[in-house]
């Protein structure tokens, strides 16, 4: 068994890298909003890392993909009229799709059939065989096939027909026995328990999910089938010594967090550890427990941290087909846009509790963030009305000591003054929404400041003065949007490339340690692209139903209005 001491000795070093991955998805079916918001989150992480991170500490690395092996697979091919292979093709082409319209910038998509896989998780048996740690027995107990998981008297409860099921996913399970390998699970709960606890109790964030790997943790873990017989599930890897077993597809899809690595070969420790690893709730324990133990006996150091989310509810319920309310993330798209979307999941999704998605809620913030106080207030400052020389003008210095003195200047520059470590701060604790309140507070101010100091009535004057005032007015509010463009680039990147782009910011100053206050000097010209960022969206019922009667348009007004 690795010892503590060899646990905190041996996997202590100054990790200089960044490592991000997503769950791979499991292709029984086609992506929905819950699959995309994992993504989403380790995106904006990675993002983040990118624009913060000095050149020379390390490359930014991001994996993502698809598990592909299993008994569920065989049978969803199976109903679907097709090979296995044609099946995984289709599927993950989908999610591969999916994350290219939505901007998640991996450095590798993984499918668990790619033959590098496959040597990785033949590989990884051999080290966990040569630790001891695997044993033939008879095993029986209760399968989940949806879940791919044998469950426990504990994890069962009875449906409404007098039927076993899983407690945690409701889905239905079959008595099973057969002859599997087993992992010794039972000799690493110590140091399992041991590697939770650390990284100064930040191991595992949020603080929750720490606390219920721990409750397990408390009790025995018995030890875990990793194999299937391959009479039963052909589609998976086969077990290097035994080519009569399949490798368990949990055990399968966990190493492919090794094989982006590089492993088996040496260098892949060069990438390994994880800095991060993103995943939702339901997966806590493979992740958490099973994990860690597999890494421990294998030698190999435990990932640096997990990151665990949430779920998403629709309108209040639990997304289902049965409830014909799965989210399909590339049809609401087509309403909201990829990037509104994201902004959308980012802004409203927390970590420690389910989010609950409403196309009412997505419509307001949207057109209430994206549209009115940050696109309306870059058409503003860019637009020819006020600005027909379509510059970012320089700050004259005089007019603006004199907007300093009004209280709307000194609350935004307070705002753009504190905006980066705040910003930061939440980016680190993976808490988006934080990140999103802060800079939208900043435009909130800025929208005031622009109000307050009606940079339209000085267009009118040929003063000078007045001039020189209406064009440090523009300065300093383009300079807030430069400043929010940075800082929203994990969150938003293909609107805060636009933003930047429109005010000619070069893709070089566009990096975290660039969030300075600096007043431009002189003028220079914005480019020449249409600044309508994000236009503002109309409710479905009124773009389809344009004769609908005056009475019946004024509630919707109405909900406009209050956005």
């Amino acid at each position: 068994m690795v010892t503590r001491w060899i646990f905190s000795r041996r996997f202590s070093s100054q990790i200089q890298h960044s490592f991000v991955t997503t769950p791979i998805f499991y292709v029984n079916a086609a992506p929905h909003i819950g699959h995309l918001y994992s993504a989403v989150i380790a995106d904006a992480i990675h993002r983040f890392n990118q624009i913060t991170r000095p050149a020379e500490s390390g490359d930014c690395f991001l994996s993502t993909g698809t598990d592909e092996h299993g008994l569920k697979i065989q049978q969803a091919a199976i109903k679907h009229s097709t090979s296995t292979e044609d099946y995984c093709d289709t599927i993950s082409t989908k999610y591969r799709e999916l994350f290219g319209r939505f901007q998640i910038d991996y450095s590798r998509f993984i499918r668990t059939t790619d033959m590098d896989h496959r040597q990785a998780v033949q590989a990884f048996w051999r080290s966990l065989a040569a630790s001891d740690s695997i044993y033939s027995a008879s095993y029986s107990g209760w399968y989940c096939v949806p879940d791919e998981t044998f469950l426990t008297d504990s994890q069962l409860k009875e449906n409404e027909h007098g039927e076993k099921c899983s407690l945690e996913s409701g889905h239905p399970v079959e008595w099973t026995e057969e002859e599997n390998y087993m992992f010794r699970l039972s000799h690493y709960q110590d140091d399992v328990r041991h590697w939770v606890k650390g990284l100064e109790g930040r191991r595992i964030q949020p603080d929750k999910f720490g606390r219920i790997l721990l409750d397990w943790l408390e009790e025995p873990l018995p030890d875990i089938s990793i194999s299937r017989p391959m009479n039963r599930v052909s589609w998976g890897v086969p077990v290097p010594s035994d080519p009569s077993q399949s490798v368990y597809v949990w055990l399968d899809a966990l190493v492919n967090y090794l094989t982006v690595a590089g492993y088996p070969k040496e260098s892949f420790r060069t990438r390994w550890p994880p800095t991060v690893q993103v995943l939702g709730k339901d997966i806590l324990k493979f992740h958490g427990i099973y994990w860690p133990a597999f890494l421990l006996a294998a030698q190999i150091e435990p990932p640096r941290q997990l990151l665990v989310h949430s779920h998403w509810t629709v309108d209040n319920q639990k997304m289902s087909k049965s409830k014909q309310n799965v989210v399909d993330p590339n049809e609401r798209a087509e309403l909201y846009t990829y990037e509104g979307l994201r902004y959308f999941l980012l802004r409203e999704g927390v970590a420690h509790s389910d989010g609950n998605y409403s196309d009412t809620k997505v419509l307001r913030i949207l057109n209430s963030e994206l549209a009115d106080t940050l696109g309306n207030l870059l058409s503003r400052c860019c637009g020819k009305a006020l600005n027909a020389e379509s510059i970012f003008p320089a700050v004259d210095r005089e007019a603006l000591d004199a907007l300093k003195e009004i209280d709307a200047t000194k609350r935004m520059l307070e705002a753009l003054e504190e905006m980066p470590d705040k910003a930061s701060s939440h980016y680190k604790n993976y808490n988006f929404y934080l990140v999103v309140d802060t800079i939208v507070h900043l435009l909130h101010t800025a929208n005031n400041f622009f109000e307050t100091t009606a940079p339209w009535k000085l267009k009118k004057s040929d003063n000078p003065a007045d001039r020189a005032k209406l064009n440090t007015i523009l300065s300093v509010t383009m300079e807030v949007l430069r400043q929010a463009g940075i800082a929203a680039q994990p969150i938003v990147p293909g609107l805060s490339k636009q933003l930047l782009d429109k005010l000619q910011i070069v893709p070089t100053a566009r990096r975290w340690n660039d969030l300075q206050v600096s007043f431009r000097t002189q003028d220079a010209p914005l480019a020449q692209d249409e600044c309508i960022l994000f236009r503002r969206i109309m409710p479905p019922a009124q773009k389809t139903d344009p004769d609908q009667s005056r009475s019946e348009k004024r509630p919707t007004k109405k909900k406009k209005q209050a956005a």
